[in-house]
C-alpha cells in the first residue's frame, strides 16, 4: 500500500505495521484458568475450617488458594501448618505477603503450580473453592494420594457423586453460600 492510497491518515507503512503489531499484542489475553479467583468471605472461611475440624496436628492444603486466607486462618486460629497452591503467580505473591503480615508465614509453604499436578502426600485436610469441573477432575487424584477419611471441604461446588457428609449454609451479604464436607474413601488401586 502506498502512502497516498491510505487516505487522510498518511501513516508511513512501517509505522502502520508497528501500530498493528502493538494492537495485536494488546489483544492477547491472560492464560485462561479453570477457576476464576473469588475470595471466600470470612464467615465461609470459618465454616470451612470448622467443618474439617482443623487442629494443630493438621496440614491444610488450599488448592487454588487465592490470597491465602483459608490457610492463614488455619495457622492463626488452630496452629495448623498449611500449603497454599495456586497457578497464578500474583495470587502466590499475595498469599505470601498476607501470611508474613499475619505472622504465620513460617507455618505455610507456597506452591505456584497446577493443582492437578500438586503432590498431596502430606495433606490431612484439603480445601477447595474452584469449579464443579475442576472438582471432578481432582477426585481421582484426591482418592489416590490422600488417606482414607481425609476431609475435603468445598465451597459452593459438589464432587459429582461423592456422598456429602455434611452441608453448612452460610449467609452472605448478597447471597448464601453452601459449604460441603466430603471424606476420601482411599485409593482403590
Amino acid at each position: 500500500m502506498r502512502a497516498r492510497d491510505r487516505g487522510p491518515l498518511r501513516i508511513p507503512l512501517k509505522n502502520y505495521l508497528v501500530v498493528l503489531l502493538a494492537a495485536a499484542c494488546a489483544a492477547v489475553e491472560e492464560a485462561p484458568y479453570l477457576a476464576r479467583y473469588e475470595p471466600s468471605p470470612p464467615q465461609v472461611v470459618s465454616a470451612m475450617l470448622e467443618l474439617a475440624a482443623v487442629s494443630k496436628k493438621d496440614v491444610v492444603y488450599d488448592l487454588g488458594c487465592g490470597d491465602g486466607r483459608i490457610v492463614i486462618e488455619a495457622a492463626k486460629r488452630y496452629g495448623a501448618r498449611g500449603v497454599c497452591v495456586d497457578i497464578d503467580p500474583r495470587r502466590i505473591a499475595e498469599a505470601r505477603a498476607n501470611a508474613a503480615e499475619a505472622g504465620v508465614a513460617h507455618r505455610i509453604r507456597f506452591r505456584e503450580e497446577d493443582v492437578l499436578k500438586t503432590d498431596l502426600g502430606d495433606a490431612t485436610v484439603v480445601m477447595l473453592f474452584l469449579s464443579y469441573d475442576l472438582n471432578l477432575a481432582l477426585r481421582a487424584k484426591l482418592e489416590r494420594e490422600l488417606r482414607a477419611g481425609t476431609p475435603v471441604v468445598s465451597h459452593w461446588h459438589r464432587m459429582g457423586d461423592w456422598a456429602v457428609e455434611r452441608t453448612v449454609y452460610v449467609d452472605g451479604p448478597s447471597r448464601g453460600n453452601e459449604v460441603f464436607l466430603f471424606r476420601t474413601r482411599g485409593s482403590s488401586l
